[in-house]
Parts: C-alpha cells; structure tokens; sequence
C-alpha cells in the first residue's frame, strides 16, 4: 500500500527551500537536484556516454513510491522555472525580452502540467489496484486541480480556471473537515487560502455580482462539475471517509485545542505552527496553574503566612514544568516570527479568508502567552522563596523578629522587576491594545508589582539600617497600590485573560495594604529607636531634640512623675545605697546658668601716699 502526501511534501520542500521568500531560482534548482537523485536511485538514468537507452515505461506493476515522487518534482520544478521567467518578464530591465520571456513562461507551465497529470494518472491506476490510500489520491487530484486552473488563469481562461479551481477548493474542505489529525487539517486550510485570492479574482474578471463570496462560489461550481472533473467522486469521498474513521482512533492526542481569543477561536493556518504548539499543548498540561499568585507571599495583618499556594506539583517539579512550557513557546514565536517577518520581506498580504485573523495576530497571541507563563514561573519563584523564610516580624511588639538570609530579599526583588519588565511588554501589544478592559486589567497588575517590588525592596534597606530609604519606598509602594486599586474599579469585566494568568483578587490587595501599614510603622519606630529620626546613621551622634531644649526653658519638667506613669518608679531611700542613682529633675536654663557675683576689691593696708589721696577723694 503506498502512501504519497502530495500537498505535504511540495508545502515542505516549499517552505525550506525559498519559496517562503518567493525565491524561486533557489527552488528551481533545489528540484532539479532532488529529480537527480532519484533517477540515480530508481536506475532511471539513459546510460553513459553517446549511447541513449531509452527507458521502460512507467506501468502499474513496475511503478514504485519513487516515481511518484519524481514526477511530483518534475512538476514543481517546471512551475518554479515559470513562475521565475514570469517575475523577470515584469522587470523594466527586461521589457525588450519580456515576450519571449512569457512565452517561455507558458511552455514550461504548460509541462508542469503534464507531470502532474502524469502523476495523476499512475495514481488513479494504483488506487483501482487498492495499492493506493484514498487521502492520497485526493490529494495528487488537488494538487493537478491547482496547477491546471492557475494555468487556465494565467491563459485568461477564467470560466474554466475557476471551475477547476472550485472544484479544488472543495476537496480541500473535505480533506479539512475530515482530517485525522491538526497538522492535515492546516495542511488543507493553507492551500485553501492560497487559491481563495484567485477564486476571486477569476469570478470578477467574470463580472460575478458577489464575486467575494469564495465560499458561496465554490459551493455552487463544485456541486455543478465535481463528477466531471474528478472521476468516482463520491465513491472517492466515502472511501477516504471511512479510512478517516479508521485511522482517527489512534490520533488523539494529536490533536490541537483549539485556541481562543475573547470568545473567538485563534486559526492555525500553518503545519509547522500546528507541529510546535502541539509540544506546548503537552508541556501545559503538566503545570497546575496556583491558586493565588498574590495571596501566598506576602503576611496578613497579624504577621501569620496565607500559606502555600495549591500547585499540584513540588517546587522543583513546578519551576521545571514551567521552563518546558517556556522552552515550546519560544520554537513556536520563533516559527510564527519567520512567517510574519516572510510576509512583510515579501511584501505580500494574508492569504487568509477575509474576516479572520492573520499571522502577525497568530505571533502576538503566541508572544503574549509566552510572557504570561513567565510570569507565572516568576511568581511561582517568589512564592518558594518566601514560604522556605519566615516572614519579617512587624506591626505587633510581642512578635519576635526571625533572622531573615540577607540574600531573600534581594532575590525578590529581582524576580519582581522581571515580572514588571513581563508586564511591560504585554502592555505593548497589539491585541492588547484592541481590549480596553484588558489592557486596563494588565496595568493593574503592574502597578501591583511595582507596589510589591517597593516594599520587599524597603525590607532591603531596612537590613543595612537605611531608614530614611526603606521609608520612601514604602511610601512608594502606597502610592502605586492606590493606584491600583484606582484602575481595578474602572473595569467592567474583570474575566479577561489578565486575571486568568495572573489573578489578583481584592483580598490581596487588602493584605498587601494591611502589610505596607504595619512596615511603615515598624520602620519609623527602628529609625526613631536607631538614631533618633535623624538621617546621619551614626548612632553615637545622637542629640536630644531641641523641641526640649526650648520647651524646658518654660515649663518644669518633672522626671519622677513622668517615670511613675511609665511604670518606672525610682527606687526608695533604703535601696538608694544598693541601686543606681536616681535621675534628678532636670533644671531650667535659668537654674543652671548662675552668674557668680561681683568680687569685692582687696583691702590696702593704711599709710603711705594712697593713704593721704584717698583721704582727698572721700575714702576712709
């Protein structure tokens, strides 16, 4: 039984071998290289030197799986060297030439043709042989369909062209509908967006009213021709559904979910994409997304820890999880960027059906998902590291303080910056631009990260005894939570994909709030207890505010009052020999600054000349 997948191996050798590009000498020669290795393999060869052999023919008992795939590659290769004289007809440079080069153009297109019915024919006589699988047969008749209606059109046939071209269109639905697998049912959907624009263009050459309507005409044309065109069509159809029936049992898990979008299915259009999301499809089903990635790191308002978050898997187990999801998102954005970035080199536009979403919207969901399970993974980090510490004491005085690894903290902040910078990028999207609730529900959680990464990195500078810093963070971190809280109040629908990859509920927002109060609280007091509020850090230049220096001047402070309200009555006169001192009242300024008086001038004994002046001058 043989088994050619006509439309799967041209699409394969197209897309690695220039066609991607529209590089079509690269891909003529890469043709006339493969149809010479497989001479050289089936013997097919006229001898060496002058003498020609001519070959047997071709039979249905001589016939093998190579020969078809020769003549396959004959034909690709005389349609690759049309299309190429046809592209170097159009250049100003060769406009002298641009006859002959046409008409070279016609004869080689007229010999892909050939092959292809060739290829055809042997496979009709093996499928009446049962040597051949339906599916196959349907598609070596597509793919002939294909090649002789752009034919028909290049010839400005177009009634015939589209005839053909329908008739193709609805063999490529069924092969679609019926496919046993997401990569054949790609497979179908992309060569029937290809020939789509031609369709259109054949019905309004030919002056159809809805002449956009693709589905609408091949519908009608195929119904009209189909058992003139393809020999035993419906007998064609029944056996190659009844092979489907058969072979889907075992292709399950080959099949794609499908992917949506705010309510509306995501199309693969691709079989490469199809072949690298079916590895993140497996890889996701793996992880077991956490029940609150806000709730689990952060203490509740009486320092207690929410707890772990429900995961399914161990820590270890997760994060691995996670870097495999990581791994198949960045083959698929990768494959899906090579698409957008062929299609903009190229300058071409979507071959997909008007209406539906194209590539470029096909590499940003795939950009965003990935950069959503970053985040998770960031958040799942987090939330190991701080449940494998204690939590910092604060906001109650009877708790005692744990020691926390200087290296928590900063590790932290780290994972969150990364967590914003994740953020950053998805805001800058365009689908998410086109959602005004998501792209609202994305800035909340920014903001909440931000408020998040300003107080674990407050707890930073706090270890290294930086109050005023850790201070101003956390006033910081105020700011950014009422922000968002701000921005979680104007949104109409909270179920948006945002809150799917990130939750944030309003209980951690309570909790995070609960938690910034009672850091400021305890960080003020430390800083006060520290050095007094000041910002110079040495503890021993430490001054007594002046509000008390001023306010002594007035008022009489009364120690031993104020110790017996503070439960620090001094000690009685019988303990005062076996205990400190007590502390004396303080004096005012007036007390302690004392001028000492006026010494009185020393006594001169009597007699002598002073004696006699001083009598003149009143002294005794």
């Amino acid at each position: 039984m043989y088994w050619l997948t006509a439309l799967q191996l041209a699409n394969e050798q197209r897309s690695a071998y220039g066609l991607r590009y529209n590089d079509f000498p690269r891909y003529r020669k890469h043709c006339a290289n493969r149809t010479h290795r497989l001479r050289s393999t089936l013997r097919m060869t006229h001898g060496k030197g002058r003498d020609f052999k001519k070959l047997p023919p071709l039979t249905a008992e001589n016939i093998k799986e190579g020969h078809l795939q020769l003549l396959l590659f004959e034909a690709e290769r005389a349609w690759a060297y049309s299309q190429d004289l046809v592209a170097q007809s159009l250049l100003p440079a060769n406009e002298p030439q641009s006859g002959t080069l046409r008409h070279s153009a016609t004869g080689r297109f007229r010999r892909a043709v050939h092959w292809s019915t060739q290829l055809l024919s042997h496979c009709q006589s093996l499928y009446a042989s049962s040597r051949l699988m339906p599916s196959s047969l349907i598609q070596a008749t597509v793919y002939t369909l294909i090649l002789n209606g752009r034919f028909l059109r290049y010839r400005d046939d177009f009634e015939d062209a589209l005839i053909q071209l329908s008739v193709a269109r609805s063999l490529l639905d069924e092969l679609a509908e019926r496919a046993g697998t997401s990569r054949d049912q790609a497979l179908a959907t992309l060569f029937s967006d290809e020939i789509g624009p031609e369709i259109r263009y054949c019905a309004h050459e030919l002056g159809r009213e809805k002449a956009y309507d693709i589905d609408a005409i091949a519908k009608e044309l195929s119904g009209k021709h189909r058992g003139e065109i393809v020999e035993g069509y419906e007998r064609l159809i029944k056996a190659f559904r009844e092979e489907g029936m058969g072979a889907g049992k075992g292709e399950g898990k080959k099949k794609l979910e499908t992917l949506v979008w705010e309510g509306q299915p995501v199309p693969v259009r691709n079989p490469e994409l199809v072949d690298v999301l079916l590895k993140v499809q497996e890889a996701e089903a793996k992880i077991a997304v956490p029940r609150d990635a806000g709730e689990s790191d952060v203490a509740d308002d009486k320092g207690k820890k929410k707890g772990k978050p429900e995961t399914g898997l161990g820590s270890k187990k997760g994060v691995a999880a996670y870097d495999a999801v990581l791994l198949a998102l960045s083959d698929a954005e990768d494959v899906a960027r090579k698409f957008v970035e062929a299609q903009q080199s190229t300058g071409s536009t979507s071959a997909s059906a008007a209406g539906t979403r194209d590539i470029q919207f096909v590499h940003a969901y795939i950009v965003f998902q990935l950069l959503s399970r970053r985040i998770q993974r960031d958040l799942l980090l987090v939330s190991t590291l701080l449940s494998s510490h204690p939590p910092r004491a604060q906001g109650s005085a009877k708790m005692k303080k744990e020691q926390v690894d200087a290296r928590l903290y900063p590790a932290v902040v780290k994972l969150l910056e990364t967590v914003v910078q994740s953020l950053t990028q998805i805001r800058s999207l365009s689908i998410v631009d086109e959602s005004l609730d998501l792209a609202s529900a994305v800035e909340a959680r920014l903001t909440y990260t931000k408020a998040r990464r300003c107080f674990f990195l407050a707890q930073c500078y706090v270890s290294v005894k930086k109050y005023a810093e850790a201070s101003t963070l956390i006033q910081h971190a105020t700011l950014h939570l009422r922000e968002t809280r701000s921005v979680i109040s104007t949104l109409v629908d909270t179920s948006t994909h945002a809150d799917t990859s990130y939750p944030l509920p309003r209980a951690s927002l309570d909790i995070l709030e609960s938690t910034i109060s009672a850091a400021s609280l305890s960080t003020k007091n430390e800083w006060f207890a520290y050095n007094g509020g000041t910002l110079d850090g040495d503890a021993s230049a430490y001054k007594k505010p002046l509000f008390f220096d001023i306010a002594l001047n007035y008022v009489q402070l009364d120690m031993n009052r104020l110790l017996e309200r503070a439960g620090k009555a001094p000690p009685t006169r019988q303990n005062e020999d076996r205990e400190a001192p007590v502390l004396q009242p303080a004096k005012t300024r007036l007390e302690e600054v004392v001028r000492p008086e006026t010494p009185e001038p020393a006594v001169q004994a009597k007699g002598g000349l002073g004696s006699l002046l001083g009598g003149w001058w009143g002294r005794k």
